[in-house]
Parts: C-alpha cells; sequence; structure tokens
C-alpha cells in the first residue's frame, strides 16, 4: 500500500494576526468520486463504502458519486450521439464539469483498468483539464497498482494532474469482514488522509490558478 525544515519567528501582540475563523475557511472542493467497475458481483461497493466514510470525516470536500454501474454508455464512440446516449451523458457530463478533483476507485483487470473507466474517459476532454486525480484501487497480489500506473498516463493526456499518494488493497476480499468493516484499518486510514490531503492542496492551488488565468490546454 502506498502510503522539514522548520522556523521560528517573535511577533509582537500589536502585530499578531487575528485567529482564523470558520467564516474565514475556504468554500469546500466538490469532490466527484468516480467507481470504476460494472462488473456483475463487484467489490466496489464495500470499497466505495469505505472511503466515503473517511471522506465523511473531512470538511473540505463535498462529495458526489459517479458510479459506472448506473451509466449505460456504449462503446463506440461518436461526435453526434444518439439521444439515448446524450440522456445518459447528462447524467455524469455536468458532475465531471462541475468538479474540483477527482478520486477514481478501480480494480483491475487483466493488468489493466475497466472498460467502462476508459469509455467514460475518452468521452470527455475539458472537463479533467487542469484537475487533480486520486487513486483507490483494489485486486489481488498487486492491489490494483497496475492499474492506477495506466490510468496515470491516460489522465496526463487529459491535462489533468495526478497525486501521487494512493490507497491501495491487496487481497482486498481478505481485509474486510461481512458487514465491510476493514479489519485492520490504521494503516489504510493514513493512506487515505495522504491522499486526501494532497488532493486537496492541488485542488485548491489549481481551482485558485485558473482563477488568475484560465487554463490553455
Amino acid at each position: 500500500m502506498d502510503i522539514t525544515n522548520a522556523s521560528t519567528a517573535t511577533v509582537s501582540p500589536a502585530s499578531s494576526a487575528a485567529p482564523a475563523t470558520a467564516k474565514d475557511a475556504p468554500a469546500p472542493l466538490t469532490l466527484a468520486l468516480v467507481v470504476a467497475s460494472d462488473r456483475e458481483g463487484r467489490f466496489a461497493p464495500v470499497v466505495t463504502d469505505w472511503f466515503r466514510s473517511r471522506l465523511a470525516e473531512r470538511e473540505d470536500f463535498t462529495v458526489t458519486v459517479v458510479d459506472l454501474a448506473e451509466i449505460d454508455l456504449p462503446t463506440s464512440l461518436s461526435y453526434d450521439p444518439s439521444p439515448a446516449v446524450r440522456a445518459e451523458l447528462a447524467k455524469v457530463t455536468p458532475v465531471l464539469e462541475a468538479a474540483d478533483a477527482y478520486v477514481v476507485i478501480t480494480p483491475e483487470y487483466n493488468h489493466s483498468f475497466p472498460a467502462a473507466l476508459k469509455n467514460l474517459i475518452d468521452r470527455h476532454y475539458t472537463e479533467w483539464q487542469a484537475k487533480p486525480v486520486g487513486f483507490v484501487s483494489y485486486g489481488g497480489m498487486s492491489g490494483g497498482l497496475r492499474a492506477v500506473e495506466q490510468l496515470r498516463q491516460v489522465y496526463a493526456e487529459m491535462h489533468a494532474v495526478t497525486v501521487r499518494d494512493t490507497v491501495s488493497f491487496h487481497h482486498a476480499h481478505g481485509l474486510f469482514d461481512a458487514d465491510g468493516r476493514h479489519k485492520d484499518p490504521a494503516a489504510a486510514e493514513g493512506a487515505a488522509k495522504a491522499l486526501l490531503d494532497q488532493l486537496g492542496w492541488w485542488g485548491r492551488a489549481l481551482k485558485d490558478a485558473k482563477t488568475v488565468r484560465p487554463y490553455g490546454a
């Protein structure tokens, strides 16, 4: 599982800044949580529920879930999609457009990631640009990390920024009990915090930068 220097300064009481208040805190970032698996009998809901429990403890993100098992998009791409395809895209495209950041929850299928996720990525372009992407992966021995490494290349082509730290579940089925609770969560919770801290930093930095200068691919 993927899991300073300090300086001090003396400030006189007269020049001390007022303590930050809740009113001063920036608005939460909008996070799209993309659940990549649409396979029958998938393990994705267990991993997704666990990760959402980590997000529930944070105030710096608001979350919308994009579950590809609930989106019916054909793999044949078209510049003039049918009304039925447009209706399916209407469920997801506005969510991706509005997001400040993304987390992709993906299994590993045959050393790669699901076709449904590639289809979603390929149907969008500007929606991903200049935004950060984090990964939560699961699988057997590799914990889905081979899928993640391939996704980094794909998202680079989309002009997205992938954060360094990931959460990965190796031999995932054995890590959770029958109620979906992680049996030994400390390391996974630490990895989730590192991922979300990085995602929050990049999400805020890129959002602020785009207010100064629009991104031009």
